[in-house]
């Protein structure tokens, strides 16, 4: 349950018009109303579900179990969840390492090893309710201990977590006053941050108002561990799933297998009711090698479908083609204090020389939609939509000219690949459209797992950025000040001061227009150029039953089995 005063206060809104069903149904889950509650209140049939107090989607009627599932995507290292940079990461660890809340397919927050949260009217105080019945894989119960254990691991700025990022970690912290070798203001927890009341809650008090806590807590990097972990995790991974690590090849194979009995040799019995599948195979294939390894049956199911590949994904017999909307774009970055961008002038005269309409039409043709340089998408429920941004090659060489560039400028823009060939055309594009302004771009590719460990070291930078399910939380990882992710070196005080106010009001309205300074500071300051919200796709085989496509592209396995 949450505080009556925020959900009547939901309602109105609700019964006045003044927010949508789906609108409702994604603040209520935040504020720990259960969704099927949220569902019922809107008026809308909740999707089916493993049972009122699981996050899981209903086990199909036929399923049955048995099997491996043989999935196609990078295999990457299993080192520290809390510092993953690649989604298939987590992929590999959900089966064995779980979340305190998970966002479903249909971007809705559920309660997971937690079982619900209460949040205080002024959403400064969440009290956090620790699920029952939790057996770790060495027989332990998880408790609250552990679950605070792992916050203020996550809230520690020593660890080095992109989870300091998010508004609830962040929460939790504050600066000393000093600053570090690098002139950046030092940060640590703050007294009392996270308080264990008893066995089976927890209580965090942030140093300012959050709202989304509960989306934070699920978030990829925020697999809960035991207390005895030490990295690398597949040395020795004790979790809460049913899956445990039995092979790990680092850009091979992937081998999860159910557990069955505990590490001390009793039966283990786990808490989300029925999984099928006895075991999980991960095939390393880059993305552009995954429909063919389908194809050939050397895989039932792709981590991602390029729009390339869907005519060739169409014509594989048995094969299903599985879209979803999401948030997921490419982020082309200029460091804002690194020569020759820490002029303003020039980071203009790139954005000025940009058609990100063209862009995402020659990479993309008629899929996605085009995206305006502030990182807020339409699916976003705070999104508000500025004017979009407009080519204008000749003040782009104004600028250039009273930056002391009026030649010309020579540039080089970095690109992994890491989600594709597409990363690579989008900058190309870019380089042949700002040519007309006399900006010189070079494009260098380097292999998407060295990309990786450069990304945030390059001046300029392609980098493709994940779903989030609200717009407040990438722009908290990727452009706050000091956010372990914010790749660009990006601070601006008012930008800081205006996001904190948007993620602490509930009212949508209220919300969306607080948007509109938030966006703005960020797309006048010309820190990226960002083309498009791009389409995702996977495909599987037939034979894959309650395979779901996730915008965020998690893989939640569960509730999958085979034929």
């Amino acid at each position: 349950m949450t505080d009556d005063s925020l959900l009547a206060k939901l309602c109105g809104q609700l019964r006045d018009g003044s927010m949508n069903r789906r609108e409702f149904i994604r603040f209520a889950t935040l504020l720990g109303v259960a969704a099927r509650t949220a569902h019922a209140l809107a008026g809308i049939p909740a999707p089916a579900t493993a049972g009122d107090t699981l996050p899981f989607p209903a086990a199909e009627a036929a399923a049955k179990r048995g099997g491996k599932l043989r999935i196609g995507e990078m295999v990457a290292r299993m080192e520290d969840p809390a510092t993953y940079n690649w989604n298939e990461m987590a992929n590999q660890t959900r089966p064995i390492l779980e979340y305190l809340t998970m966002v479903g397919s249909d971007n809705v927050v559920r309660p997971m090893l937690l079982e619900s949260w209460t949040p205080s009217t002024d959403l400064k105080t969440w009290t956090l309710h620790v699920r029952k019945g939790v057996m770790w894989h060495n027989g332990e119960e998880l408790n609250a201990e552990h679950v605070a254990w792992n916050i203020r691991r996550w809230s520690d700025p020593a660890l080095g977590s992109s989870n300091l990022g998010l508004s609830t970690f962040a929460a939790l912290t504050e600066y000393t006053g000093d600053k570090d070798s690098k002139g950046k203001a030092v940060r640590r927890p703050v007294k009392n941050g996270v308080e264990v009341l008893d066995s089976r809650t927890v209580r965090l008090n942030l140093a300012k108002p959050v709202l989304s806590v509960a989306e934070d807590c699920g978030e990829f990097c925020t697999l809960v561990v035991h207390p005895s972990f030490k990295a690398p995790l597949s040395r020795n991974p004790i979790g809460t799933g049913p899956y445990t690590l039995a092979e790990l090849r680092v850009g091979d194979r992937c081998i999860l297998k159910r557990v069955t009995k505990t590490t001390d040799g009793k039966d283990f019995h786990y808490w989300g009711g029925e999984v099928f599948l006895d075991e999980i195979h991960f095939y390393h294939y880059e993305q552009e090698n995954q429909p063919a390894a389908l194809a050939s049956g050397s895989v039932d199911a792709i981590y991602e479908l390029a729009v390339e590949q869907i005519e060739l994904a169409r014509s594989i017999p048995g094969a299903r083609i599985l879209p979803v909307e999401t948030a997921q774009t490419l982020c082309c970055r200029m460091q804002v204090d690194v020569k020759p961008f820490d002029d303003i002038r020039v980071r203009r005269a790139v954005v000025k020389a940009a058609d990100n309409p063209s862009i995402k039409k020659l990479v993309f043709g008629e899929h996605g939609s085009v995206a305006s340089n502030f990182h807020v998408a339409p699916v976003h429920p705070e999104y508000f939509p500025l004017p979009p941004v407009v080519r204008d090659v000749a003040a782009a060489k104004q600028l250039l000219k009273e930056a002391g560039y009026e030649k010309g400028i020579d540039l080089a823009i970095v690109v992994g690949n890491n989600d594709g060939p597409w990363q690579q055309a989008a900058c190309e594009a870019l380089r042949d459209q700002v040519k007309e302004a006399g900006i010189n771009l070079a494009v260098t590719v380097v292999p998407a797992t060295k990309f990786w460990e450069i990304w945030k070291k390059v001046p300029f930078g392609a980098t493709s950025w994940a779903h989030r399910p609200l717009g407040t939380m990438a722009l908290a990882q990727a452009y706050r000040t000091g956010a372990s992710w914010n790749e660009s070196h990006f601070s601006d005080p008012e930008f800081d001061k205006a996001l904190s106010d948007a993620e602490a009001t509930l009212d949508v309205h209220a919300r969306k227009a607080k948007m509109q300074k938030v966006e703005k500071i960020l797309q006048d300051a010309a820190v990226v150029v960002q083309p498009m919200w791009r389409p995702v796709f996977i495909l599987a085989s037939a034979k894959v039953h309650g395979y779901q496509a996730h915008p965020a592209r998690q893989m939640q396995l569960n509730k999958v089995w085979m034929s």
